[in-house]
C-alpha cells in the first residue's frame, strides 16, 4: 500500500481564491527558496489566465509536509471550464472546498461539489476572505450545510471539518477566534481527513489518462493516477479505450513527476502518484495506459455533452491575409482538430464543403477562450452568431435552459427582473443579500442570455454580478426577441475620416476611431432605431478657398464603443459574422454587397408569405 502520499483536488466558484490559496501552500511549504523570485498566481501560468485573473486549465503540484508528498490540482472556477473539473476528480482521493465568506456557495460551487460528491469524495470545507467587511462566515457555513444536504450528501460527508482562512493573508483556523499564524492546520488537516491511496501496488501496472497535452520534444504527454501496480522508463506499455478496445502498444519512453511546481524525470512510480508519461502517439484523455496483461479499462464517466456551438471559417473579407500569417482552412481544420482531442469538453464537425467547421462547447467564454488563443497564434478566422444545441425525445424539442443568481444593488432589481422575464426566465428566488444587495435566481433559455451580460452591466451601472451553470433541458420556450437596434454598415473601402464620424454621431454609437481602415459591408456603429443604415464614413470635409465665420467649427468626437471578442461574439446577428485577425476584431455583414443582401431579404419575405 502507498501511505506517503496524499492526492486533493481545490474547487470552487470563480474568482473565490483557489489559485491565491495554492501559491501560499506552496510557499509555506518550503517548495521555493526564500530569495526566489516567483510569479503570483504561479499556477496560472498561461497569458490569457494572467489576463483575465481566471483559471482557464487544470494543473497539477505538488508539496512535500511531513515527510508526506501532498499532490494538488487546481481546477478552473468558471462553468464553460467544467469538463476540465469532472476529469480531475478522477484523481483525487480528497477536494478542498472553497468558498467565500460574502458571496457564499455560487452556481459553479453546487456543480463541482454535486460532481465531487457523486464520486464518494469526502470534501474539507475552507471559508476564504473571512477577513472582507461584508463577510458573513457563521452564515455562509450554514448555506454550504444546506447546499450539501440539497446534493443528497451522505452522513460522512455531510460531517465535513471547517477552516476559516484568508488565503491572501496566508492564514487559516479552526475557529474564528483562534490564531492567525500560517496553513499549518490545513497542512494537518489534509493528512488526517485524506485517505491515502487504496490501491494495489502488486497488481499489473494501469492508469487512466485525464490530461493531455502536446511538447515540441517528447510528443503527446499524458497525465493521471496510476490505479494499480508500478511503471518504469521503457516498459512496453498498451492503449485500452472505453470499450476495451487496444488502441496501440508502445514503450514509456519518459515518466514525469510533480515536484512544486516543475516535473522532474523519475526511473519509476507506483500505484496513487500521479504522474506524466510519454511515449504513446495515439492514446487521449479517458483512455487506459496499462501493462500488456491487463484486457480491462480504468472505468470513467462521460463528460457533459456541450449546449452551444459556433461555426469558424475562412476570412474572406477584403482585408483577408494582411495580418495572419495562417488563413487557409487546412490550417484552421488541423487547429481545431487537434483542440479537441486535449479538450474533451469541445466538438469539431467539418461542413460538407470541407471550408467551415462547427465548434461545440459548454458557453461563450469557452468558444472566446479558443478563438483568442488562436488569434495570437497568427490565425484568421470569421466567426458566426453562438447557436445552442436542441434536442428532441419523444417527438418534443429539448433546449438547454441555465441557473442563473444574479447579485445587483437593489435599486437596480427591478430592470433586471424586467429584461430576464422578456428572455423567458422564470424567478425562482428573490431575497436581500446584505450591504444593500438583492440576489435573484432565475431557470432561463440558454438562447436568451446569449448578449444579455454587456447589456446587463449597462442597467445595473458596472455593478451587477452574474453566474450562469447549465441546469437542465426542457420544452422549447418559443420565440425570444433578439437585438433591438440595428447596426451603422460602411458603403465603402479606405480609413474612416473624423469630420464624417462628427456629422454621423446622432445616428447611433459608433464602434470605430478615425484613421481606422473600413471596407463595405463592414458594421461601423450601432443605429439608434431598429433598422440597419448604411453610411459613408470616408466622406472628407470640401475644401474652397472661401472662408465664413462658423465654417471652421471644432470636430468633437464621442469616444466610441470598444467590444471585446466576448461581446462581439454574443452582439452579432444571424446575418453578420466577426472577422478575427492577430490585430482586429472587426463586425461585418455576411454579405458585403448592399445589392445581394437586399436580394436575400426580399426572398425571404417572398418565402414567408
Amino acid at each position: 500500500m502507498t501511505h506517503e502520499v496524499r492526492n486533493i483536488a481545490i474547487i470552487a466558484h470563480v474568482d473565490h481564491g483557489k489559485t491565491t490559496l495554492v501559491d501560499t501552500m506552496l510557499r509555506q511549504s518550503g517548495t521555493f527558496r526564500d530569495n526566489q523570485q516567483v510569479d503570483e498566481r504561479v499556477m496560472d501560468s498561461n497569458a490569457l489566465e494572467k489576463e483575465r485573473g481566471i483559471t482557464i486549465l487544470a494543473k497539477c503540484t505538488s508539496v512535500e509536509w511531513n515527510g508526506t508528498r501532498i499532490n494538488i490540482v487546481d481546477t478552473p472556477g468558471h462553468a464553460d471550464f467544467g469538463g476540465e473539473v469532472e476529469r480531475i476528480l478522477h484523481m483525487v482521493d480528497g477536494v478542498i472546498l472553497l468558498t467565500d465568506a460574502a458571496e457564499g456557495p455560487m452556481p459553479q460551487t453546487k456543480f463541482v461539489l454535486g460532481k465531487a460528491l457523486k464520486q464518494g469524495l469526502r470534501p474539507m470545507v475552507i471559508i476564504n476572505k473571512v477577513d472582507r467587511p461584508d463577510g458573513r462566515p457563521d452564515e455562509v457555513v450554514n448555506e454550504v450545510f444546506d447546499l450539501f444536504a440539497a446534493l443528497n450528501a451522505n452522513d460522512q460527508q455531510l460531517d465535513f471539518p471547517i477552516l476559516y482562512a484568508s488565503g491572501r493573508d496566508g492564514w487559516c483556523a479552526q475557529e474564528l477566534d483562534d490564531p492567525r499564524k500560517d496553513l499549518t492546520p490545513l497542512f494537518d488537516l489534509i493528512l488526517r481527513h485524506v485517505p491515502t491511496p487504496q490501491l494495489d501496488e502488486e497488481a499489473p501496472f494501469s492508469m487512466l489518462v485525464t490530461l493531455l497535452e502536446s511538447d515540441p520534444f517528447l510528443g503527446r504527454m499524458l497525465t493521471g493516477r496510476i490505479q494499480s501496480g508500478k511503471v518504469k522508463v521503457n516498459m512496453p506499455v498498451k492503449a485500452l479505450n472505453l470499450a476495451g478496445e487496444q488502441m496501440e502498444a508502445g514503450k514509456l519512453t519518459k515518466l514525469l513527476s510533480f515536484r512544486g511546481i516543475q516535473r522532474v524525470p523519475v526511473q519509476e512510480a507506483s500505484a496513487g502518484d500521479i504522474i506524466t508519461i510519454a511515449g504513446m502517439s495515439v492514446a487521449s484523455v479517458a483512455d487506459t495506459i496499462a501493462d500488456i496483461a491487463v484486457t480491462t479499462p480504468v472505468p470513467s464517466t462521460p463528460i457533459d455533452p456541450p449546449t452551444m456551438s459556433i461555426t469558424l471559417s475562412v476570412n474572406d473579407s477584403p482585408f483577408a491575409g494582411t495580418e495572419g500569417s495562417k488563413v487557409t482552412s487546412r490550417m484552421i481544420r488541423d487547429r481545431l482538430f487537434a483542440e479537441a482531442e486535449t479538450n474533451v469538453a469541445i466538438t469539431v464537425t467539418e461542413s460538407d464543403g470541407k471550408d467551415a467547421f462547427e465548434v461545440g462547447g459548454r458557453g461563450e467564454l469557452q468558444l472566446g477562450v479558443l478563438i483568442e488563443t488562436m488569434r495570437r497564434e497568427g490565425f484568421e478566422l470569421s466567426v458566426s452568431r453562438p447557436r445552442v444545441l436542441m434536442r428532441e425525445e419523444g417527438g418534443v424539442l429539448l433546449e438547454p435552459i441555465e441557473e442563473v443568481v444574479i447579485d445587483v444593488d437593489d435599486e437596480y432589481s427591478g430592470v433586471v427582473v424586467e429584461k430576464m422575464s422578456q428572455r423567458k426566465a422564470a424567478m425562482q428566488e428573490m431575497r436581500p443579500a446584505g450591504a444593500g444587495k438583492t440576489r435573484l435566481v432565475f431557470y432561463a433559455p440558454s438562447r436568451g442570455l446569449i448578449g444579455y451580460q454587456s447589456e446587463f452591466l449597462t442597467d445595473t451601472r458596472g455593478t451587477g454580478v452574474m453566474n450562469r451553470l447549465y441546469h437542465s433541458h426542457e420544452p422549447y420556450k418559443g420565440d425570444i426577441q433578439g437585438r433591438r437596434n440595428g447596426v451603422l454598415i460602411s458603403t465603402d473601402q479606405g480609413e474612416a475620416v473624423a469630420y464624417a464620424i462628427f456629422n454621423l454621431q446622432d445616428r447611433g454609437v459608433m464602434f470605430i476611431n478615425p484613421q481606422e481602415k473600413v471596407y463595405m459591408g463592414m458594421v461601423v456603429g450601432e443605429h439608434n432605431r431598429d433598422n440597419d443604415l448604411e453610411i459613408n464614413v470616408l466622406k472628407g470635409k470640401q475644401l474652397t478657398n472661401i472662408r465664413a465665420s462658423g465654417t471652421d467649427e471644432a470636430i468633437r468626437l464621442i469616444p466610441p464603443r470598444r467590444l471585446t471578442l466576448e461581446d462581439m461574439i454574443s452582439y452579432i446577428e444571424d446575418d453578420e459574422l466577426v472577422e478575427v485577425t492577430p490585430k482586429s476584431l472587426r463586425l461585418r455583414k455576411k454579405m458585403l454587397d448592399p445589392n445581394e443582401r437586399k436580394r436575400t431579404s426580399r426572398d425571404k419575405k417572398k418565402i414567408a408569405s
